[in-house]
């Protein structure tokens, strides 16, 4: 399994982008893997589309200009930072140009084996949580010099929590009476006071089950770099309410470790994406947006009454 969120995979040929092309790029710029079978990954993203090439190779292509800036940076930093970290991250073979019809970069990368971090593919979900806290640690400790600053190629992870102000102040009002907005208005208050002050480090930026990879329980790969930069590395640590809970994320704060305020802005992160993504989806009568309501509920939920208890 080798990509990047948990959504089925789309029909083939979403933003233009089918296999025929991708093998119509691969033979006209890297003909020495002309003719191996393209086959499109059974799990896929919304940012890019991936498909296998032969037996140990992928292509991941943007479906957007937005998320074309992610495959020069993950080309030009993933083989840096890879040596340094404690599990796999994608192993980039060749990076594409635009052509046959295609206006992005895109880019060849080594297959990387293992199954998305479904907690039914894993025995011990505390030592998972800090086996992923231990990345993230080995990930901001790597050398941040001449790294992208956080910004819109980010999409602003990493950044200050004020570029998502209106938004989800817009989302608060849209679902008044629907869930606790006058505390989730507090939690959102408290992650804008606790302004981060510390040195610029790594950050992945989507730290998502999806794009977590793992084999006999354990974590094997992270994958998925497109937001990645420097900045503050609170962003990352919102899997603590959307995978872990209990135990597990008990463990995964103790060793992340971080004071009070990295712990605010990540309750910050958290609450925006679930209240955004609740507010897209509290009204459809969907099986898969009343699925999403009731998943980004739990996750409110849980920012809430982890803000309660460490006020």
């Amino acid at each position: 399994m080798q990509n990047a969120s948990a959504v089925s995979a789309p029909r083939d040929g979403r933003a233009g982008i089918t296999a025929d092309l991708v093998g119509r790029l691969i033979a006209a710029q890297f003909p020495q893997w002309a003719g191996l079978p393209v086959v499109p990954v059974p799990v896929d993203g919304h940012d890019n589309r991936t498909y296998r090439l032969g037996e140990d190779m992928t292509v991941r292509l943007p479906t957007a200009a937005g998320y074309a800036p992610a495959v020069r940076k993950e080309s030009v930093w993933l083989p840096r930072l890879a040596p340094h970290l404690p599990v796999a991250v994608p192993p980039i073979l060749a990076t594409g140009e635009p052509g046959e019809g295609y206006a992005h970069p895109w880019s060849v990368r080594g297959w990387l084996e293992g199954e998305t971090a479904h907690p039914s593919r894993i025995g011990d979900m505390s030592a998972f949580a800090v086996q992923l806290a231990e990345f993230l640690l080995a990930l901001q400790r790597c050398d941040s010099t001449g790294g992208p600053a956080a910004g819109e190629h980010s999409f602003y992870r990493g950044a200050s929590l004020r570029h998502y102000d209106e938004e989800t102040r817009r989302c608060l009002a849209a679902l008044e009476g629907r869930v606790d907005t006058d505390l989730a208005a507090e939690v959102w208050r408290a992650a804008l006071a606790a302004t981060w002050t510390g040195r610029p480090v790594w950050f992945h930026g989507d730290v998502a089950a999806g794009n977590l990879l793992v084999a006999g329980g354990r974590l094997t790969a992270v994958i998925d770099f497109g937001t990645s930069g420097v900045g503050d590395p609170a962003c990352d640590l919102v899997i603590a309410w959307t995978m872990f809970e209990g135990a597990s994320r008990e463990a995964f704060r103790a060793a992340v470790g971080g004071d009070p305020g990295m712990w605010a802005r990540a309750r910050g992160w958290a609450l925006w994406k679930a209240l955004l993504l609740l507010a897209s989806a509290i009204d459809s009568d969907t099986d898969s947006d009343r699925v999403k309501a009731a998943e980004q509920r739990r996750v409110i939920t849980h920012v809430l009454s982890d803000h309660l208890a460490t006020a």
